[in-house]
């Protein structure tokens, strides 16, 4: 039997409470060395640091970490606090131009998303209808990842054991279990069901059970059933992560693809996640337009 569940309005505290609970580069071409430049070694030759520079690890060896922000008692690095992606995958995670309310934007995805075929009409045919097919526009949970590139803040409150993200839009969160607890069966959830690992600084979160009601974004780019999402978080400092997400679906996409971006640490004094109640919004909407035709 599968069970839908959507995910309500629990803030992250209360949701980790619960948890606690429960067991290109560009071609072109190459000007001759100057006199006094190094001279490149010859094909087959291996190259050498120059003096005074420290030699690259070896292929295979994990470089020491970049980062040089704030940890946690148990050194992990410290992503409690309010974040947001600044950009505009929100609309499109392509590159596209501007259109009337669409900022132009030049696009997260690595390459191009491999539709298959009949997915690819499917995804032209949500971009024909968007302005009434989103689900977002029905006030439905945004889904993953696309709750972390909305137009909205989100909130990381971190534990040893898990890592909550509660979402200004509608109130949606997430609980990633850190334990090494495995995946639930038969389950259909909006945001997921999150399990994550650190990888020396990264946070890497595997994602599964997303159902096939959300989209990626407003342009109509969609998933199926069988999406499975690995997100990887990893910080550059206190106030920047590196966000890149794989995502699988092999009913839809020939392959396996990423998208990266930045997410920002929002710094104003005195901040907290605001309410968008999407429903009553929607309500208020559809009141008017009733009201207008009588």
């Amino acid at each position: 039997m599968k069970m839908v569940i959507a995910t309500g309005s629990a803030t992250a505290v209360a949701l980790l409470t619960i948890g606690l609970t429960a067991p290109m580069a560009q071609r072109g071409a190459t000007s001759p060395p100057t006199q006094g430049a190094p001279v490149p070694p010859a094909r087959g030759t291996p190259a050498q640091p120059a003096r005074g520079t420290p030699a690259a690890p070896a292929r295979g060896t994990p470089a020491a970490s970049a980062y040089n922000g704030p940890r946690t008692p148990d050194r992990k690095p410290d992503l409690n606090g309010i974040w947001q992606v600044l950009g505009t995958a929100h609309w499109n995670l392509e590159p596209h131009s501007a259109i009337e309310g669409v900022p132009a934007g030049m696009g997260v995805v690595e390459g191009e998303i491999p539709y298959l075929p009949a997915a690819l009409a499917k995804r032209n045919e949500n971009f024909q209808n968007r302005m009434t097919a989103d689900p977002l526009r029905k006030c439905y949970m945004p889904g993953v990842p696309r709750a972390t590139y909305l137009p909205f803040p989100f909130e990381i409150t971190q534990t040893p054991q898990h890592i909550g993200f509660a979402y200004e839009f509608a109130h949606a969160t997430r609980t990633i279990f850190l334990d090494g607890t495995p995946h639930l069966d038969d389950l259909d959830f909006w945001m997921g069901d999150g399990r994550g690992k650190w990888e020396g600084d990264t946070l890497v979160v595997d994602t599964v059970s997303l159902g096939d009601q959300t989209w990626l974004d407003q342009a109509g780019n969609f998933h199926g059933s069988d999406l499975h999402v690995v997100e990887r978080f990893t910080p550059v400092d206190a106030s920047h992560i590196n966000y890149e997400v794989t995502l699988e679906d092999p009913k839809v996409y020939s392959r396996p693809w990423k998208m990266n971006m930045i997410i920002y640490r929002r710094l104003e004094k005195n901040l907290e996640l605001l309410e968008y109640e999407c429903t009553e919004h929607l309500y208020l909407k559809l009141f008017k337009e009733r009201a207008g035709k009588q």
